[in-house]
Parts: structure tokens; C-alpha cells; sequence
């Protein structure tokens, strides 16, 4: 490291205002309260059915807001903003294929779906898949593949709330004395150490939080809780579109900004001090401060600086480029000047690296293809762009959860009005999350090295700067609700698959509700305390492992379901194959860009998103599979397709 501490000053944002804070509380306890009802609901109905689908009930609200607020996961308020933050404009390419998943989704398999497993009293996507491919192997080979790639689904989703809890809370003092004392407990305890304890902190209350209203509610407080969650983010985004419009002077203005910023600087750095400070001493997180005459930085994470060494952890830091940038931050931001870090303290720049793609260039955050600090290509080439459109739109087919849903509404009238309303809905959520991000960067600058923040940042920056900083909390309340809601619905996938789909075919005779309810509950209990421990080192961008684990899950059940529900010759073998051969493909893609690379990024043949090439290794293996070996038994054509359907073979194929 170069040390470099002369004309060494700082300064750090204003805080969370208390208003804020209990309009998220409020919610917070609107959330728990639902999950207290909804338990004595299920203490009246079968416990399977009701735990698990709701009792197949649902009507077009609540259909329409739970698969809404499942899809809008944390991905979408914390991994896709900040996207567009780091990306710019582009965005708008890259999820314009979203705004089409309720009709494809809804319209290729939901009739059918639900059709068959009200006729099949299937609970599970597993079991209807064991019904319709008789055999342990589609049936374990779904399980396994639900539970593995679902919980790593489930990693960016704690990030993400454990992110919004420290963006909220980080400058009270009862936060931070809890977070010292969090970084003590666990200092000697290698699984629970992470960067920053704040953090840490965060990421135990959502769990502790969702894990015990999930446990308790089943599915209907799952669903009672999207339909809450499903409102606050409409609102919640297009407040904050309002209140981000009208502080950065209109769309235009923010475009005529952004066109002359340039990409920053990442690296790290330490603070120290010159033996005058006694007492542990903490360097507040997104603190600005300048080295030599004309460089300036903003901290993305607090540094701890021990009184024994003296010495701060490496954190994470972000150098602003762009001259006019500079001039802009300390006028509007900063009221002219960088008040100075408190008296003893220097600071240690590590190298600072440039982005790969755009750095030194003005406009490449209004223009395609973005600029990208691993890729010399930029972020998204538009040869790209048209792969992503194939990627939201069909891939939102072949995802579980949402075919889950399609098994619990109550007739077909509700499915048509909700393809209708969720189209609309959909768009009223992601184009103003592009526009709001893109003003993002302009009014909160710096947040390169943590840009999932910036959600949480901009809701308080917004919210503060109109003076209504009640509104805050429920901005910041939005992004919450996406992580909760998609976590309380794959938790309680994940543990009906290992309950309904691998325990009870395994146990000979009946098994009782109350041991099957108690399996239920530690199962997700399990299940949110195995992911929260993975959370505690998650990824640096979480959107990337919502995009892997995505594309894995339509890679393997897409075409498989597909064809199973509307082609009667398609059989186990072809079922096998197609999961096996779409995954395996898709994963290929990942290993072979980690060899060209070195790093989890992915190969992208012809510019398709592994995705669409592990869907089509999907259609080659189902039909080589399927073709190869003898169609299923008459039985379970005539159950799943009707007694008119052509004669199958009266035997079994194995798998």
C-alpha cells in the first residue's frame, strides 16, 4: 500500500430520520400480525392442503399480488437497481422481456396446471411430476434440483434484507452499540464472521423475522403477506419515481447529467491512527473524504479501527473520476467543502483500478453497451439484449414457484384476469425502476463497490431531501417486502419438497398431520437458518446469482413440464433426460466461461444467455430420451389427457 494522508478531509451523509424508522416498524408488525391470523386459519382446515396451496382457493387479488410480489423478488429492488446504477440506460433493454412473463407464464402452463392438480390432488410440483413420470427417478431428480438451486435462490434474498436493515438503522446508537457487540460474539467464530457486523446484525433480525412467520402462517400468510407486500412496492416505486423526478429537474436534465459522468475508480482502504486516539474509534459508512488537492472518495462500508493495532480492515472505497463530477458533488452535496475526519486519524489507498469498459468516457451511461468493470465488451452488447428478452420471458415459464402458484387459484376467470392485470403491473414496476435509477446515480453518487444499496440510500436521500421523512420508511419498506415475499414462498417450496416429496413416500403407512406439521415447521425453520449462515459471505452482486440460479431452474423443468402436460407419448426416460441435459448444458456455459475468464461469468455462444442454450439442450435430450424408449402406460395417459387420447404402452419404462 502507498500511504498518501495529507489534506486528509471527510464527511458523512445525514441519517436515517426516526420517522422512518417506525413507519418501517409499523409494517413490520402489520407483517407478523398477518402471519398470526393466517395460523389460526390453518388450525381449522387440512393441514397439507391449507399449509401448502392455500386450500386452492385463491381469488384474482390475491392470485394476482402473490405471484406478482414472488417474482418481484429481491432481485428486482436491490440486484436490478443496481444494475441500472452501474450500467445506465441499457437497462431498459435488458428488462423489457419481463414485462411479458405474466402472459407467456400464465398462458403456456397455467390452465393446464392447475387443471391437473386439482385432478390429481398433486400438493407439490415434485409430486405431480412423480404422478405424470411414474418411477423414483423425475420424482427425486425434481426434489433435489428444487431444494439446491431454490436455496441459492434464497441467498441474495437475505443479502438483500440484511442490506436494507443496516442502510436503515446504521447511524443509531443502539445500531451500532449492537453491532459492536454482535463483532465481539462472533470474532472467535469463523462461520459467523463478516465484513461488516452491521451487517451481520441485519441479516439475524430478517431472519429471525421471516423464518417464524413462515413457520407459523404456511402458505395463506405467505399469501395474506404478498398481497400487503405486492401494494407497498407499487406505491412505493412510484412515489419515489415522483420524488426522484422532481430533485434531480426532470428526466432530460438527469440524461444531460449522466451523459458527462464517467466511471469510477474501485479499490480499498485503511484507516489508521498516530497513537492519540485510546478508545475502539468507527469510521461511519458512505463517509466522503479528499487525499492530496484534487482526489475524492466515498467509503461503501464502516471501518472499525481497533485501539490495540490501530489500524482498520480493508474497506471498501469508490474514487469519483469525472473533474465536472467532482465540482457537481461538492456543490450539491456537500455544501461546497468535505469537513475533516476527526483529528488523528490517516488513511491507506490500495491501488485503485479502473472499470474495464468506459473508464476516462463520458456518455457511457446513456448509451449501449454500458460501461462494465469485468468486460472489455461493456455489460450488454445488443446482440445480447434480444437473448435477455428470451431469458425473462420464457424462463418465467420454467420456474417452480411460479408454477406453484398456477396449482392454487380457484377458476379460469381468475387466471385471465390476472395475466391482464399483472401485464400492467409488471410495467408500472420495472420502467420507472430504470428511470428512478438512472436519476440515482446522479443524486447518490459513489456506491460502486455496494451498489445493492442503493435502494435503501436513494429512498432516504429522496425522502429527507422532500422533508417527508415518514415516507422513507415505507420506500425502504418496498424493497423489504420483494426479499420477504419471495423468501417466505421458496422456503415453503423448498420444505413441502422435502416433507410431502421425500420423507413421506419413504415412510410405509400413514403418517399423522401433527408429525407431518411438525416436520413442516423444522424443516423451513432448517432451511432459513442454513441460507441465513451462506448470507453471512453472499456474493458481491446479488442480481448475477438471481440470473444463475434462474436460468438453472428453467434450464431443468421448462420443456420437461411442457411436454408433460401437453404431449401424452412424452414418458420418464424423455422426462430424465430433459432435466438432466438442460441443466448440465446451462451449467456448462458457466464452467466453460470460469476457463475462458476466470471468474463465475458465463460463455455466451452466438450472444445467447445460457438460458436459452440450456433450453435447447432440454428439447434434444426430452426428445432423444423420450423417443428412444417405449411411451408411457394407458393409465396415466388417460388420467392426465383424457380417455380419447392415443393408446400408450401398458407398462411402465423405468428410469
Amino acid at each position: 500500500m502507498n500511504l498518501d494522508s495529507f489534506n486528509l478531509l471527510a464527511v458523512t451523509e445525514a441519517g436515517t430520520p426516526i420517522a422512518a424508522l417506525v413507519t418501517f416498524i409499523l409494517y413490520s408488525v402489520a407483517v407478523v400480525l398477518l402471519a398470526v391470523a393466517s395460523q389460526i386459519v390453518l388450525q381449522k382446515r387440512s393441514f397439507l392442503q391449507e399449509y401448502f396451496l392455500g386450500s386452492r382457493n385463491l381469488g384474482w387479488i390475491a392470485f394476482t399480488l402473490t405471484f406478482a410480489a414472488t417474482s418481484a423478488s429481491a432481485g428486482s429492488f436491490g440486484g436490478f437497481p443496481a444494475k441500472v446504477y452501474n450500467h445506465g440506460w441499457v437497462l431498459g433493454l435488458w428488462i423489457a422481456g419481463y414485462m411479458a412473463v405474466p402472459l407467456v407464464s400464465l398462458g403456456l402452463l397455467g390452465k393446464r396446471l392447475n387443471r391437473i392438480s386439482k385432478e390429481t390432488g398433486s400438493i407439490t410440483m415434485p409430486e405431480m411430476i412423480g404422478l405424470r413420470f411414474p418411477g423414483h427417478a423425475v420424482r427425486g431428480l425434481a426434489t433435489g434440483m428444487i431444494v439446491v438451486l431454490m436455496s441459492i435462490y434464497l441467498v441474495p434474498q437475505f443479502k438483500m434484507a440484511g442490506v436494507i436493515l443496516q442502510s436503515l438503522l446504521h447511524d443509531f446508537v443502539f445500531w451500532q452499540t449492537a453491532a459492536g457487540y454482535m463483532q465481539q460474539l462472533t470474532a472467535d467464530i469463523p462461520i459467523l464472521q463478516a465484513d461488516d457486523p452491521g451487517y451481520l446484525l441485519g441479516l439475524f433480525v430478517f431472519s429471525s423475522m421471516v423464518i417464524v412467520y413462515t413457520s407459523l402462517g404456511g402458505f395463506r400468510a405467505v399469501v395474506w403477506t404478498d398481497v400487503l407486500q405486492g401494494i407497498v412496492m407499487l406505491f412505493g416505486v412510484l412515489g419515489l419515481l415522483v420524488l426522484v423526478l422532481s430533485q434531480v429537474g426532470g428526466l432530460t436534465k438527469a440524461t444531460q447529467t449522466l451523459a458527462k459522468m464517467q466511471p469510477p475508480n474501485l479499490g480499498m482502504v485503511e484507516f489508521s491512527t498516530d497513537g492519540s486516539i485510546d478508545q475502539p474509534t468507527r469510521v461511519a459508512m458512505d463517509t466522503w473524504f479528499e487525499v492530496g488537492p484534487d482526489r475524492l472518495f466515498r467509503t461503501n462500508a464502516a471501518a472499525y479501527i481497533d485501539p490495540e493495532t490501530g489500524r482498520s480492515a480493508p474497506i471498501k472505497t469508490v474514487e469519483i473520476m469525472g473533474e465536472e463530477e467532482k465540482q457537481r458533488i461538492r456543490r450539491d452535496l456537500l455544501d461546497g467543502a468535505v469537513p475533516a475526519l476527526p483529528a488523528g486519524l490517516t488513511v491507506e489507498l490500495d491501488e485503485f483500478h479502473p472499470y474495464a469498459y468506459g473508464a476516462g468516457k463520458k456518455g457511457v451511461y446513456t448509451t449501449a453497451p454500458g460501461p462494465s468493470a469485468r468486460s472489455e465488451l461493456g455489460f450488454l452488447p445488443l446482440s445480447l439484449a434480444f437473448s435477455f428478452f428470451l431469458f425473462w420471458s420464457i424462463g418465467g415459464s420454467g420456474q417452480p414457484s411460479n408454477m406453484i402458484r398456477q396449482m392454487s387459484f380457484d377458476r379460469v376467470r381468475t387466471l385471465k384476469r390476472s395475466m391482464i392485470f399483472l401485464t400492467f403491473y409488471f410495467g408500472a414496476i420495472y420502467f420507472p425502476l430504470v428511470v428512478i435509477f438512472v436519476c440515482g446515480r446522479v443524486l447518490v453518487p459513489g456506491l460502486d463497490q455496494d451498489p445493492d444499496r442503493i435502494m435503501a440510500a436513494l429512498s432516504l436521500t429522496a425522502a429527507t431531501a422532500a422533508e417527508v421523512p415518514w415516507l422513507a420508511g415505507l420506500l425502504i419498506a418496498a424493497p423489504f417486502a420483494a426479499a420477504m415475499s419471495t423468501v417466505d414462498s421458496f422456503m415453503l417450496m423448498i420444505s413441502s419438497s422435502l416433507v410431502r416429496d421425500i420423507y413421506q413416500p419413504m415412510v410405509k403407512g400413514d403418517v399423522s398431520d401433527r408429525t407431518v406439521k411438525m416436520l413442516s415447521y423444522g424443516c423451513t425453520f432448517s432451511v432459513g437458518t442454513i441460507v441465513m449462515l451462506v448470507a453471512i459471505s453472499p456474493p458481491k452482486f446479488l442480481q448475477d446469482l438471481v440470473v444463475f440460479t434462474s436460468g438453472g431452474l428453467s434450464s431443468s423443468f421448462l420443456v420437461p413440464v411442457f411436454l408433460g402436460v401437453y404431449w401424452p407419448r412424452y414418458n420418464s426416460i424423455g422426462a430424465v433426460c430433459g432435466m438432466l441435459t438442460g441443466f448440465f448444458t446451462f451449467l456448462s456455459m458457466y464452467g466453460i466461461g470460469y476457463l475462458m475468464y476466470g471468474s463465475l461469468r458465463a460463455f455466451e455462444p452466438l450472444s445467447f444467455d445460457p438460458m436459452i442454450v440450456g433450453v435447447v439442450g432440454s428439447v434434444i435430450g426430452s426428445l432423444v430420451g423420450c423417443l428412444s424408449s417405449p411411451p408411457p402406460p394407458r393409465s396415466i395417459v388417460q388420467t392426465f389427457f383424457g380417455a380419447k387420447s392415443r393408446p400408450s404402452a401398458d407398462h411402465t419404462p423405468t428410469a
